[in-house]
């Protein structure tokens, strides 16, 4: 079956529309919202806290290894459901081409424990 670049135009109406109201939001945000400027409003506000002394105090990098880790596990996740929809039509091949991906996850994983990496102190 040929496709053709017909096939295509919902995909680019659906892209057109999503940016469109994007772009329009925050246009129309900008011209209703009320604009009113004042030493108070303009402060650095963090969770309820004052903010007290200079921000580039150097902190745990644990933070940033989580985050790191948690997306990166979790885009991986997200490879498994096109797998999980065409699995009868794959066959063998892929689920072997699977178990390799999943062995290769685990791995990984079984890594970041043995290296502590999700442990806090």
């Amino acid at each position: 079956m040929q496709s053709t670049q017909f096939d295509y135009f919902p995909i680019v109406m659906q892209m057109l529309l999503a940016v469109g109201f994007v772009v329009g939001t925050i246009i129309v945000s900008s011209y209703l919202g009320p604009s009113r400027k004042s030493k108070n409003k303009d402060k650095n506000f963090e969770c309820g806290i004052e903010s007290v002394g200079n921000a580039r105090i150097p902190f745990s990098v644990k933070y940033f290894l989580v985050a790191i880790l948690f997306v990166l596990f979790d885009i991986e996740v997200i490879f498994m459901y096109p797998w999980a929809v065409n699995f009868r039509e794959m066959g063998m091949e892929g689920m072997l081409k699977m178990s390799v991906f999943m062995l290769l996850l685990l791995v990984g994983f079984f890594y970041v424990i043995k290296k502590k990496g999700l442990e806090w102190d």
